[in-house]
C-alpha cells in the first residue's frame, strides 16, 4: 500500500528556504521514499514532539520530520530542516516553539 505525501505550509517555506538546490532535491527525494512503510523508516520522536517521526536526508545533515495517518493512508511532512543540537536553529528546537504557537 502506498500512502499519499501531503506537505504543510511550514514545511513548504523551510524547503524553500534552503538555497542549494541539490540539498532541495535530496529531501524531495526523501520525502517521495515515505510513501512505502513510513513507519519502519522513521524515528519516534519524543517529548513536545511525540506523535510525530523524523526521518534523516542528505546524508545526515537535515531532518524530515513527519506524521502518518495511517488510517487515511497519508503521510503529512510537519518540517525540514538541519539537525544543530544545541542551536536555536535546530529542526527540533524550532518545529516545538512553532508548534506551541496558537495558530499552530
Amino acid at each position: 500500500m502506498e500512502f499519499h505525501i501531503e506537505l504543510t505550509e511550514l514545511a513548504l517555506e523551510m524547503i524553500g528556504a534552503i538555497k542549494d538546490r541539490r540539498e532541495q532535491q535530496g529531501i524531495i527525494h526523501r520525502i517521495q521514499k515515505l510513501k512505502r512503510e513510513p513507519l519502519q523508516q522513521g524515528k519516534p520522536l519524543t517529548g513536545d514532539l511525540k506523535g510525530l517521526y523524523s526521518v534523516r536526508a542528505v546524508g545526515q545533515r537535515y531532518r524530515v520530520v513527519y506524521q502518518v495517518k495511517s488510517e487515511k493512508i497519508i503521510v503529512v511532512v510537519v518540517g525540514v530542516g538541519r539537525r544543530k543540537e544545541g542551536d536555536k536553529k535546530d529542526v527540533y528546537t524550532l518545529l516545538k516553539k512553532l508548534l506551541e504557537r496558537p495558530d499552530g
